[in-house]
């Protein structure tokens, strides 16, 4: 009898810009963090069954300075506009670049795919990608990787989309069981120190005038607007789990993507509560 073959789950990784660069300097990529991070994904491949991953990852102090200062997000209509769209382009490929160089370096099979010149955006917002160079790398043992990046847009001329907005438009059509979101954070706070264990649909509305903005330059949106596409998405996808952690501690992406469900770290959306555990999150004191 021929043996039937497993597919391995499928896990949407993202290295966010905060993480993976000094937001508070234009151009300042954090190298070492990077490298550590490849290694880790590279051990995480030499697993049994080993999971697939798609890869993200953000522009961080490259594409939004740049971005902020051509207000490239909102539309572009001028030739000074479209100047600083092909800016923003550069300055997000440059760090995708050294991204990938680290990755392949730690042995790790990325195959970047830059999604300006696959992406038909309209309002901000993806009408379409192009899935097949993604779905026959996966197949192939390969990991794509996206990364936050301008688009034509058929509405406002130019825009920008964010990792989010390629992993929200990937999601119905690759059906990953895990997102998993990476910065500097501990996962989703509630005031200034507490960690919320988990979101939900049903808690979110309680939680959501607690979430702050980033305080760094971000034209795609910081926590908040993070958070919100996600309680959405997993409303749409009752399946799909999502896990926002830092990455600055070793071995954690290591952690979460051998067993997503009890690493540990983070805050974890999902559609309903696990049963027996305590409704709502973490909350501080006076709030």
């Amino acid at each position: 009898m021929e043996e039937l073959s497993v597919v391995s789950p499928l896990l949407f990784v993202k290295l966010g810009g905060s993480l993976i660069t000094d937001k508070r300097r234009p151009s300042t990529p954090r190298l070492t963090v990077i490298r550590r991070l490849a290694h880790e994904l590279h051990a995480v491949m030499q697993a049994s069954p080993a999971p697939r991953v798609l890869l993200g990852h953000g522009s961080g102090s490259f594409g939004h300075w740049e971005a902020s200062q051509y207000g490239t997000r909102n539309g572009v209509e001028t030739s000074e506009g479209w100047n600083g769209f092909a800016r923003v382009s550069a300055a997000a490929l440059e760090l995708n670049r050294l991204v990938t160089k680290s990755f392949s370096e730690a042995g790790v099979p990325v195959l970047s795919l830059q999604p300006a010149a696959s992406v038909r955006a309209q309002g901000g917002t993806i009408a379409s990608l192009a899935l097949d160079p993604i779905l026959r790398a996966l197949d192939h043992g390969l990991v794509p990787l996206v990364f936050g990046d301008v688009a034509f847009d058929e509405v406002l001329g130019g825009t920008i989309l964010s990792t989010e907005d390629l992993f929200v438009y990937l999601s119905p059509a690759l059906m990953p069981e895990w997102i998993i979101l990476l910065g500097n954070a501990p996962g989703v706070l509630a005031g200034e120190y507490e960690t919320i264990p988990t979101i939900t649909p049903s808690t979110y509305p309680s939680l959501k005038e607690h979430l702050r903005r980033s305080g760094y330059t971000d034209v795609t949106g910081g926590m908040a607007d993070k958070v919100e596409r996600m309680v959405d998405l997993v409303i749409r996808m009752p399946h799909l789990r999502v896990r926002i952690m830092s990455g600055t501690q070793p071995h954690h992406l290591e952690e979460a993507l051998l067993d997503p469900e009890n690493c540990g770290h983070g805050t974890v959306i999902r559609a309903t509560a696990v049963p027996g555990a305590a409704p709502g999150g973490v909350m501080p004191p006076g709030l």
